[in-house]
């Protein structure tokens, strides 16, 4: 559900390297939808072999590797018996491994030794299994930045990256939220057995002007809450206001990071001459205008002013 140019470039490279047998690496901040753009690689380039997805956080290395390559009776205290991993479930299939960034020293050893010889031992057998798995991998850290830090294989992130797809935020192709909202609608009043409600024309305004921080996952969320309390009419924005003040709140009460503080605001610039906290608040305020389409009640949330004071302040700049 898209009509962003950098989504629609996205989807042209997976269909190029849909054929390929090499491992596919997809990376993204939560909420943006890495594992359906897995499965548009599996359907893509083994639709009718089986699917196998797995979460690597919080697998320490003896789950890890029995997960991926199975036991036979006897390999641990409590295998009374044998057990096929996700490698054999998954055939000829595509493995998603998910959360890839998690795994300890030891878990990304195995990993590198399974897709270079693309054979593995499962637990308690001294025999090599062969697989013919298609591999997709998925965090939302940045390994490059981990790897720099040796706490991710160099070996290893080069070997995970012979086709690499970066997942853009939603903040980042907000041209697709009226889509994406309309989507979401349907679909909720679909499974809520409702008419599809009628969004007022200033939703899509507020919800751009909002940074999503869990993206397509969170608005989907806020649309499902809000078709849920519908009753009938116009639908209310309420919901999605109380949600976005909620997200606002937990990331202000949040301790502050190194990252944190006043180094975010990197769109500010300044010369030599530094303006006047009088010439600031208007540069603001026009901003904030800008962002909201020039919606007062929009553009009063986005500075933490009421509706009346944002006014005032409009008055008094034009008089």
């Amino acid at each position: 559900v898209t009509q962003n140019q950098g989504m629609l470039s996205i989807f042209r490279h997976i269909e190029a390297i849909a054929v390929s047998s090499e491992p596919v690496l997809i990376t993204g901040e939560s909420g943006v939808g890495k594992e359906r753009i897995a499965r548009a690689v599996q359907i893509l380039g083994r639709p009718a072999a089986p699917w196998v997805a797995v979460n690597a956080a919080g697998l320490d290395d003896v789950v890890f590797a029995d997960t991926l390559f199975g036991h036979t009776k006897g390999a641990f205290t409590g295998a009374d018996r044998a057990r096929d991993g996700m490698i054999a479930k998954a055939g000829n299939g595509t493995l998603y491994l998910d959360e890839i960034g998690d795994l300890s020293s030891a878990s990304q050893i195995k990993l590198l030794r399974l897709l270079q010889e693309g054979e593995y031992f499962p637990l308690g057998c001294d025999v090599s299994k062969h697989t013919n798995v298609r591999y997709v991998f998925a965090t939302n850290q940045d390994l490059a930045a981990k790897q720099a830090k040796d706490e991710f294989r160099q070996d290893l992130y080069y070997r995970l990256c012979s086709h690499h797809i970066h997942i853009p935020s939603l903040r980042e192709r907000a041209d697709d939220i009226p889509l994406l909202l309309e989507h979401f609608l349907t679909e909720a009043a679909r499974v809520m057995q409702k008419r599809v409600p009628t969004p007022p024309p200033e939703l899509a305004v507020l919800l751009a002007s909002y940074q999503f921080p869990g993206n397509v996952r969170q608005l989907r969320a806020m649309v499902y809450d809000a078709v849920s309390l519908h009753r009938g009419g116009m639908l209310s924005m309420d919901s999605f206001k109380q949600a976005m003040d909620r997200s606002r709140d937990a990331q202000h009460s949040r301790p502050l990071g190194p990252q944190d503080g006043l180094s975010n605001f990197s769109l500010l610039s300044f010369s030599d001459s530094l303006p006047t906290i009088g010439e600031a608040g208007n540069l603001l305020v026009a901003e904030a205008m800008k962002r909201s389409r020039g919606n007062q009640a929009i553009a009063a949330r986005l500075l933490g002013l009421s509706r009346q004071a944002l006014n005032k302040r409009l008055n008094k700049t034009t008089s």
